[in-house]
């Protein structure tokens, strides 16, 4: 049996039947890491006291207290603060840099009985759409090596594809969960902002960002996000609103004839690759064929979205890293004579070259006489994206879109044409500008076994229904 290949639910059947133990598996996991990711490059450090809580685990299992998560291995996207590993959002800013306590996510994860692994590769400070921005080198796609894992969160999303992780968390400020997912042939999660707490979150655009989990199958998403949803009294975004038990909602019966899945336009248009089109339409004919109710819909500013995006995350993004000055914490240049040298050395040397950019743009956007321009006139604009999914979903239950326009590219193959670039969360950023839930569920390969994904959405807090729905797709029409 090979344990690697088991999903979260899976492998806790396996310790239940004590057919395995936690520590027996932790040393798989171990062994394939150091086995198959010198190529990947999936993993920024290691937890060296994982094996400790593995026996922890092993302990609980032997006296018949183990938690939701006893025992399983997961991984963690390296923009989430933890206390036993650096998080260095793949910066050479932050390169040695401990946090002094834990994000609630995670102490959410080690609560329920889970071992963190080690913490992953990522864009900087999550700028990107490859993981070809690190200051620590790129991660590969465990399906070609030769491609992008997507981004931000492609390590997360490449250790769970290529069987080192049993599951991972990361973060999704304009796709970043959902299109490396795609990429990767995984499941990805961005939930409903607020429902997920972002204290502990290196913060990009703090008004679209959230963190949420990055799986083998649908039923391990819905597992995760039980244990890490909720209010929380440090997050002041986040919502005291009750959490279902979403596994058990996938278990319910889904009735076709009485749930209305909308199809938009503005998703299936010229530019999209041709296999992922006739895959996605291809889904779309079973769920018709299935009995369920679909109808064609209008979301009429989705074309607004990549503009409107841009304009908001790097306004916040060029607001939320004046922090990192050389003064409180993480890297500060040994070449100053001032302290106006400090900060220009420090930022200038410690900053990788798209995060520089994202600062400049977004200062830019914000400056006296180009604020009403641009940052109001992209709020504006951010209501209208907002409207049309409400005005949607009062006509259907979900939706459903292609993931992304594209399969995984080449690295290098956008690096120096940032426009390009940016394009690639064309399907992904309007979800993040107007908060609601959506999911990539893997929708099978290309001709040249390059995964395709589809993506599930539907209204705040609604997390449920995707999840039903995706698992739905993902056990009957795949």
């Amino acid at each position: 049996m090979d344990i690697l290949k088991n999903s979260i639910s899976g492998i806790k059947n396996l310790y239940l039947k004590k057919e395995i133990s936690p520590v027996e598996v932790l040393e798989q996991v171990r062994t394939a890491i150091l086995q198959k990711d010198r190529e990947i490059h999936s993993y920024l450090h290691l937890n060296e006291k994982a094996f400790e809580d593995a026996r922890q685990s092993e302990k609980r299992y032997k006296d018949g207290n183990a938690r939701e998560l006893e025992g399983i291995p997961l991984a963690i996207k390296d923009n989430i603060c933890t206390t036993e590993q650096p998080t260095t959002c793949a910066s050479k800013i932050l390169q040695n840099y401990v946090s002094p306590y834990n994000a609630t996510v995670i102490n959410k994860l080690r609560e329920s009985g889970a071992v963190i692994i080690g913490k992953t590769n990522m864009d900087e400070f999550a700028f990107g759409s490859s993981t070809e921005n690190s200051a620590f080198g790129p991660t590969k796609n465990p399906f070609n090596l030769s491609c992008v894992p997507g981004g931000s969160s492609g390590g997360s999303a490449a250790a769970v594809a290529a069987e080192l992780a049993f599951g991972a968390l990361g973060s999704d400020t304009g796709g970043s969960i959902r299109q490396p997912a795609c990429f990767c042939g995984v499941a990805g999660l961005k939930p409903t902002y607020g429902r997920v707490s972002r204290y502990g979150l290196v913060a990009f655009g703090s008004s679209l960002d959230q963190i949420g989990p990055i799986t083998k199958d649908v039923r391990d998403s819905a597992i995760l996000l039980k244990i890490i949803a909720g209010k929380d009294k440090k997050d002041s975004t986040s919502m005291d609103v009750p959490v279902p038990d979403y596994e058990k909602e996938i278990e319910k019966e889904l009735k076709p004839s009485e749930l209305k899945i909308g199809i938009p336009k503005e998703y299936f248009v010229e530019g999209i690759d041709k296999q992922i089109n006739d895959r996605v339409n291809t889904i779309i004919k079973k769920l018709e064929g299935a009995g369920f109710i679909l109808e064609q819909i209008s979301l009429p500013h989705t074309e607004y979205g990549i503009a409107t995006y841009y304009i908001i995350a790097t306004a916040e993004a060029s607001t939320n890293l004046s922090r990192f000055d050389g003064i409180k914490y993480g890297y500060r240049t040994k070449n100053y004579s001032n302290i106006n040298e400090i900060y220009f050395r420090t930022r200038g040397e410690g900053f990788g070259f798209e995060v520089k950019r994202r600062i400049v743009l977004g200062t830019f956007v914000l400056s006296s006489g180009y604020y009403d321009a641009y940052y109001i006139k992209a709020q504006k604009v951010r209501t209208l994206i907002k409207e049309d999914f409400k005005k949607a979903f009062e006509r259907v239950d979900v939706i459903i879109t292609p993931t992304t326009a594209e399969l995984p590219f080449k690295i290098g193959e956008k690096i120096s044409d940032p426009l390009r670039m940016y394009l690639s969360d064309i399907f992904t950023v309007n979800a993040n500008l107007s908060g609601v839930p959506a999911i990539n569920v893997p929708a099978g390969f290309s001709e040249e076994n390059l995964p395709i994904g589809i993506q599930v959405f539907a209204q705040p807090f609604m997390e449920e229904k995707i999840l039903q729905v995706a698992h739905y797709i993902e056990q009957n029409l795949i």
